[in-house]
């Protein structure tokens, strides 16, 4: 009698069947080791000195655990933290009556969405070196349990350097959108456009509040910027040419994915036409044309731990995962009924694309939703220091 081999279905059949790894079973010595790797990684970033005037610029769906942590970082220097909490952190600018204690501060800890736009707030990281941390992606001290937070934040800066060496410097160039659903537009740079884009501190890949005026995010994971309002810093009367059509996969707001193609139409850097028939697109069209909605910035990841399709709170921030981030001059009434706690402006609105590609001229920066600068020979180098290269910068969350 002839044996029968096992089949496929007998093999799936087994419950000890397994040729990769238990992802979801992590010894408690493994999980021990990887919070306090994080931690490292969150008390580098939060480069309190002692003589530091600390201030917490929050809102009440912070978790409270974060001001209680960043505040025992900075007892343990001798500095005693204040707090400004609003009522949300939708502010539109720093409120009149707190700017005095803001200027007073010399390092500040802000949830608030105004942080990287309020003039006031811009001038006192010019003028007086005030030190910043936002904390959009740092709202649950869980966190500090996720892969992204302990990913080595001089790694993620080596990325951005990667990026930004990409650039060309010397000559104009058009920066070109591609995807595999007709996506076709492009951005016009000068030199003059990338020296005031790559004069960002964010653009040396500096993720510690350690450098006077120094604006980073913690957790590293946003930006800096593919572009944004920081291109005309040089240009006078900018009149920025963003021409031609994206079709975004997701946007804030709807609970899935898009099932039709959107496009969104821009002309001279402003949305004039949405493209679609769905209910998607009509609610798109009254946020985004209805309110002359204009590119504000191009917004990137440079972390490769953060969740690949993760487009909450702030458009997706993996390596390669673009968000179109637009500012409307009046606010949504749809953005204001379904997510009227959001942590941006109803006047703002993110469109998420995971299979861009984008050339700058001739140099491609993303391939297909792939960050190119993650092959960096310098940025190899560096992730060879603190693991697996491939695993480290290849090996995506999804």
């Amino acid at each position: 009698m002839t044996t029968r081999g096992p089949t496929r279905e007998d093999i799936m059949a087994s419950r000890y069947a397994a040729a990769m790894p238990n992802k979801d079973l992590l010894l408690p010595s493994t999980e021990t080791r990887n919070y306090f790797h994080a931690v490292d990684n969150m008390i580098n970033v939060f480069a309190i000195k002692p003589g530091d005037r600390v201030l917490f610029l929050t809102d009440p769906l912070l978790d409270r655990r974060i001001v209680d942590c960043i505040s025992g970082i900075a007892h343990s220097r001798g500095v005693y933290p204040q707090e400004f909490m609003a009522p949300s952190t939708q502010l539109p600018d720093c409120p009149d009556e707190i700017r005095a204690l803001v200027e007073n501060a010399t390092f500040v800890v802000s949830s608030w969405f105004c942080s990287v736009g309020s003039p006031f707030f811009n001038k006192l990281r010019r003028e007086k070196g005030q030190r910043w941390v936002k904390v959009t992606y740092f709202r649950n001290l869980d966190l500090l349990s996720t892969p992204q937070a302990r990913f080595p934040v001089d790694l993620v800066g080596e990325i951005v350097r990667g990026t930004a060496r990409q650039y060309p410097k010397d000559h104009d160039f058009d920066m070109t959108f591609t995807c595999p659903r007709g996506s076709d537009l492009r951005i016009h740079f000068t030199p003059d456009m990338v020296a005031g884009l790559l004069s960002n501190n964010r653009w040396e890949g500096k993720q510690r509040a350690d450098e006077p005026g120094c604006y980073v995010h913690y957790m590293p994971t946003h930006g800096p910027n593919l572009y944004d309002r920081n291109c005309f810093l040089r240009v006078p009367n900018p009149k920025p040419i963003v021409e031609g059509v994206i079709y975004p996969q997701w946007a804030m707001g709807f609970e899935k994915p898009f099932v039709e193609n959107i496009g969104l139409e821009y002309k001279g850097g402003v949305i004039v036409k949405v493209h679609g028939k769905s209910d998607e697109a009509r609610i798109l069209d009254d946020m985004l044309v209805g309110g002359e909605a204009e590119l504000h910035e191009l917004g990137c990841g440079f972390n490769p731990k953060y969740p690949r399709y993760k487009a909450y709170p702030a458009g997706s921030n993996a390596p390669g995962a673009l968000h179109f981030g637009t500012n409307a001059k009046r606010p949504s009434d749809f953005m204001q009924r379904v997510l009227a706690s959001w942590e941006e402006p109803a006047t703002h609105q993110d469109c998420i694309v995971f299979d861009m590609t984008v050339k700058a001229g001739d140099v491609t920066l993303i391939d297909n939703g792939f960050l190119t600068s993650l092959r960096d020979p310098q940025v190899v180098e560096m992730a060879s220091r603190f693991g697996n290269p491939k695993e480290l910068l290849e090996t995506f969350v999804e």
